[in-house]
């Protein structure tokens, strides 16, 4: 069987620590399942899991391809299913199929379990997800699912009702959506389990539902015309619209870390960063990526996120309508990383004239930028400490602490870090960031070549 970890989407209900650069499952502040005091991301703690659970050979992540250099700068190796526009779900799962049938060798006979980059579980929520496989196999259903046993009556999950019962599985009699609490008790009186988001289901299945799209089943062409898919997702499309549904239950540890109550749950301490935290504090966590201190007297239920991209104070009951109530934000990602280090946006002011923005940047040992140049901008870099070798057309530069370079448009450049090394670096022109870069090529050895400077 394969494997698809679905690993789209901004995660903006952990803003702001979380942004378009740096979505929720890539941040790291959860904790390694071997060992709590060691912090790592969603999808690291996955990953390490799938590999204890000897499965990660098999599995592919499924993400915008803007989240390709984050991706393997955090789990090096994994394959990729790459997203060029958002597609929802359905779409997502479709391209998933289409990667596996054409760049991993799966049949269409085969079948693929498809779950959520967030969950935050034991070793056990694989072990059953692996058994999906068999129960597709004994029921004949079109899709088989996973619920959790309830530990509340929760209202921020869907749920799932059981119908008839089989041997290692049973029948699915209807789905209920985030029901209100009253409601939510009641669903656990009549042993309903709370939706995992996960689903397993023959890959020649999903890639038959290209053919009433118009697009092709196999990877490149989907990819070519992935945005004649509909933006909607798996549940409505498939699941909805299926008449033998089957599942399993989990009965273990299981929660989705979608919401700063539920990620400040889990934290094995209520601080993180520069925090002082008062005695007269009650059930408050703060988290602080800042520089500068924060501190805490008298508080009640509250989380406290202090990031470069804003500053959150919320009541933990109300910590859902956090995405609802920044949505209308619109501001450049003040906190980017990437395969190669960090991006810090100290300055960016625009003008109708021109506009400067500055950033300070580290390159983690060893690691490279791409050879690329800019149309429409000069850049000014001062080195803040470490050593580095900057290529300019061609010409090897030495970087220092200390040593001050500026590059004009058009120039083509890289530069390699050899140890700590950290940089102020300043755009001045009609376009900054992300907007004005003109890669070449990500090959250390092909720029060092003659041919390519």
């Amino acid at each position: 069987m394969y494997y698809a970890l679905l690993s789209g989407g901004s995660g903006k209900r952990l803003w702001p620590l979380s942004n378009d650069a740096r979505p929720k499952q890539y941040v790291k502040l959860v904790n390694q399942e071997t060992n709590s005091m060691e912090r790592c991301s969603m999808l690291q703690r996955v990953w390490a899991q799938l590999l204890d659970a000897k499965i990660a050979n098999n599995t592919i992540i499924t993400a915008g391809e803007a989240q390709a250099e984050l991706i393997q700068s955090q789990v090096p190796g994994a394959q990729m299913a790459a997203e060029p526009a958002g597609r929802d779900t359905f779409g997502a799962v479709l391209l998933s199929c289409a990667y596996l049938h054409s760049c991993m060798g799966a049949s269409k006979e085969d079948y693929v379990a498809v779950m959520p980059i967030d969950p935050y579980t034991e070793r056990a929520y694989f072990e059953a997800v692996k058994g999906l496989e068999k129960v597709m196999k004994d029921s004949g259903a079109d899709a088989g699912l996973m619920g959790a046993v309830p530990s509340y009556p929760a209202t921020k999950y869907g749920y799932i009702l059981p119908g008839e019962q089989k041997e290692g599985y049973f029948w699915i009699q209807s789905f209920i959506e985030k029901p209100e609490e009253r409601q939510a008790e009641e669903l656990l009186g009549q042993g309903a389990l709370w939706n995992c988001g996960v689903f397993c289901l023959r890959i020649g299945d999903m890639l038959e539902r290209a053919k009433v799209y118009g697009v092709p089943e196999d990877y490149e062409g989907l990819y070519a015309a992935y945005e004649k898919l509909p933006r909607i997702s798996f549940d409505y499309e498939v699941l909805e619209k299926s008449e033998k549904l089957a599942a399993v239950e989990f009965q273990g540890y299981w929660k989705d870390l979608g919401t700063w109550d539920a990620m400040a749950e889990q934290m094995s301490m209520d601080t993180f960063g520069k925090v002082i935290l008062d005695d007269t504090c009650r059930n408050t966590q703060v988290i602080n990526e800042l520089a500068m201190p924060v501190v805490t007297v008298g508080t009640r239920n509250l989380v406290v996120v202090a990031a470069q991209d804003g500053i959150l104070v919320a009541d933990k009951n109300e910590t859902g309508r956090v995405k609802e109530l920044t949505a209308g934000l619109q501001t450049r990602p003040m906190f980017e990383e990437r395969r190669w280090g960090t991006l810090e946006t100290l300055d960016d002011t625009e003008t109708a004239q021109i506009s400067t923005l500055t950033r300070k940047i580290r390159i983690y040992d060893g690691m490279t930028s791409s050879y690329h140049y800019h149309k429409d901008r000069d850049e000014i870099w001062t080195v803040l400490k470490g050593t580095g070798e900057l290529i300019l057309e061609g010409n090897k530069i030495a970087l220092s602490q200390g040593k001050a370079v500026c590059i004009r448009k058009n120039q083509r450049h890289a530069v390699k870090a050899f140890k700590d090394f950290e940089y102020i670096e300043i755009h001045v022109g009609t376009s900054v960031g992300n907007d004005d870069i003109h890669r070449i090529t990500f090959e250390w050895d092909e720029i060092e070549r003659s041919s390519i400077l």
